[in-house]
């Protein structure tokens, strides 16, 4: 959420950069109501203080042994108009935070204008993409014919979107997840196990709710949530606390399924694994100082970029722009992996600075120089599996119909370097 006080200082630029990245929202209104809250609060001020000399001379009038049944009334009329007043501010004050909980982040400095995707820009690059001289296939035909995945079944039933991973296939998986966390706590992350079901504030806390409550998997009989990630409930940890400036950054990870309607996928394409309702996924987060959280950032991404040149899959960053950025992100990184069979690169992490624009929603505070100040929070993937399996599919299948097991992920599968089509 942004500041109401930042916007009243500025209110050209926060209109400006609002709707480079799809506000709706019309900042003077809420502005307007920002003074009618403001003019409220001078008057309920006012009258309080006058409430307070009146009771004071009511206290020395009895004393002296004089009649203050007329003080007595007014002060109870005063009373009266400052309840009232109180009620209509918080009226106001839920009409102002509703409005500018629909209200994106303003992107970093440099991150670049640009309406959509077509103007990201590639920042590095890391490998070169296999050249496949055989008649390759992609990975649902691959994966089916290994027995790895059951895409039919699944969709028998929960319906499409919903994989099972079978054999070697769920062990592969599996194996993905628990060396994406060890690297992770080796790295210094404390690992987390989050519950899936969350809290309406918790999805508020986190930017999901109000503006995205359309993709979200709700349980209506007890209002509870589906996490679309884990960082919905590893950030809202420390929701409502103040974290000591000595422990930042803090890091966390968790992996988590993730779910998620996918309400604006319709004409994208959903073959086999590359876009599903229910996914797995190992998120990292970070509780950062304010003045350190871009070089956090960056560390952050590395992580993630390091698991993908050990799994050998060539990888591009790109620095998102600002009509493509998050609702929630100041600044964000993709990561894609190069699909040879798809031909087409793969996002597998986004990578976010959201500097204090969460915090403020979930209330996370930090103590700097004795003062109690809203930190930073950021998080990545780090990985999503679906799409870093289809990478390996692709990277990795042989012209035998054979796949070879990435060298990192053998020790989890007990040496197996290699999944043969059964005979």
């Amino acid at each position: 959420m942004l500041d109401i006080r930042k916007i009243r200082e500025n209110p050209e630029f926060y209109h400006s950069e609002t709707q480079k990245k799809g506000s709706a929202i019309d900042l003077m209104s809420v502005l307007s109501i920002d003074e009618e809250r403001r003019t409220l609060l001078t008057e309920v001020e006012k009258l309080k203080s006058e409430r307070n000399a009146e009771s004071k001379l009511i206290g020395e009038a009895k004393k002296k042994g004089e009649n203050a049944d007329t003080a007595v009334i007014a002060m109870r009329e005063l009373g009266v108009k400052i309840t009232e007043l109180d009620n209509q501010m918080k009226e106001l004050d839920a009409k102002q935070t509703e409005m500018l909980m629909h209200i994106p982040n303003v992107a970093h400095a440099s991150t670049p204008d640009g309406k959509d995707f077509n103007d990201n820009v590639v920042q590095s690059s890391w490998g070169t993409p296999k050249e496949i001289d055989f008649e390759a296939v992609d990975h649902k035909i691959l994966g089916e014919r290994l027995g790895l995945f059951d895409f039919e079944r699944g969709a028998k039933i929960s319906g499409s979107g919903f994989p099972v991973y079978r054999g070697l296939g769920a062990r592969l998986e599996r194996a993905l997840i628990q060396w994406f966390l060890d690297s992770h706590r080796e790295a210094g992350f404390e690992e987390v196990i989050p519950p899936y079901l969350v809290t309406r504030e918790t999805m508020r806390g986190t930017g999901q709710l109000p503006k995205f409550e359309e993709d979200m998997y709700l349980c209506t009989k007890d209002d509870l949530f589906l996490i679309p990630t884990a960082e919905v409930p590893v950030t809202n940890l420390y929701a409502n606390e103040i974290i000591p400036e000595a422990e930042l950054p803090k890091g966390l990870c968790a992996y988590s399924a993730c779910f998620r309607r996918e309400a604006g996928s319709y004409g994208k394409d959903t073959r086999g694994l590359l876009r599903l309702h229910q996914f797995n996924k190992v998120e990292m987060v970070y509780f950062a100082h304010p003045e350190k959280s871009y070089e956090n950032h960056e560390t952050l991404t590395r992580f993630a970029e390091i698991l993908l040149e050990k799994l050998g899959l060539p990888y591009r960053r790109l620095l998102l722009c600002k009509g493509d950025l998050g609702f929630g992100a100041a600044k964000c990184y993709d990561l894609e992996v190069y699909a040879p069979v798809e031909k087409k690169w793969l996002e597998v992490s986004s990578c976010s600075n959201f500097e204090d624009f969460q915090a403020r929603r979930a209330n996370i505070k930090t103590k700097i120089n004795g003062k109690n100040t809203f930190l930073h929070t950021l998080n990545g993937s780090g990985l999503a599996t679906p799409r870093v399996m289809v990478a390996i599919c692709d990277q990795y299948q042989q012209a035998d119909g054979s796949l070879i097991v990435p060298e990192v992920l053998r020790p989890y599968l007990g040496g197996i370097e290699k999944i043969q089509p059964s005979l």
